[in-house]
């Protein structure tokens, strides 16, 4: 195989799994694409293609496995805020919230496990996250892309790729603590529920272990579905 097959690969590699920095490697690949080592058309589509790809399997495993993942994203008190956070919004904003949760820090992998156990459906979410890989891709490669040519330089385009990304996870962060403050359209009697007790609050309906335990046990087949129950009724 030559270079240009293996840097595809890597690229494909890098990006569908979440959490992955890999935005120095893609800046790089637009520097190169620039010089005339790669594809530009190709580091693209390899780009945007599997972070969907990656997406569209946070969402399957989400799917098919609601309860592990619910008992993962209520495990710390972080984790739990973020689902109730994502939960709550996802269904009343829709696709517009699919983009924009994929720009938050840890926001591809928790936004695809929330749509997932929330059933937000699939072909929503699927949009919603090929919009926002397609905008994400673009800017990422574009970045290194105008760093190569403009720069004639690998590492200054590595430099500006990187600086930019965290600029826009710094930007992202800060818009998401502000839509934390409640909104004048929300249901107050459903948004007085969720944020007091939260929709992971132990339900004493739930029956077993899960709900003699109280919040310290989530882990039950009935605190489980309970919990399920609830994330579901909070984001309606």
């Amino acid at each position: 195989m030559d270079g240009a097959l293996w840097t595809y690969i890597l690229l494909a590699l890098t990006t569908a799994p979440p959490l992955v920095p890999n935005a120095a490697l893609i800046a790089t690949a637009g520097a190169l694409a620039a010089a005339g080592e790669l594809s530009l058309i190709v580091v693209l589509l390899v780009v945007a293609g599997s972070a969907i790809a990656g997406d569209a399997a946070v969402y399957g495993i989400g799917r098919l496995a609601s309860a592990p993942a619910l008992r993962w994203l209520a495990r710390t008190s972080r984790r739990r805020t973020a689902l109730e956070w994502t939960a709550t919004r996802i269904h009343a904003h829709g696709v517009p919230f699919v983009v924009a949760v994929r720009f938050l820090p840890s926001g591809r992998l928790v936004g695809g496990l929330v749509a997932a156990v929330v059933r937000y459906p699939a072909r929503r979410y699927l949009l919603g996250a090929g919009i926002a890989e397609v905008v994400w891709a673009s800017y990422s490669v574009a970045i290194g892309y105008w760093g190569g040519s403009a720069l004639n330089n690998v590492w200054s385009a590595l430099a500006v790729g990187t600086a930019v990304s965290l600029l826009v996870a710094v930007l992202a962060q800060l818009l998401a603590r502000r839509s934390h403050q409640p909104t004048a359209g929300e249901s107050h009697g459903r948004s007085r529920i969720c944020a007091r007790g939260g929709p992971l609050a132990p339900r004493e309906d739930t029956g077993g272990a899960g709900s003699a335990g109280g919040a310290g046990d989530t882990g039950g087949t009935g605190g489980t579905a309970g919990m399920a129950q609830r994330v579901r009724w909070c984001a309606r």
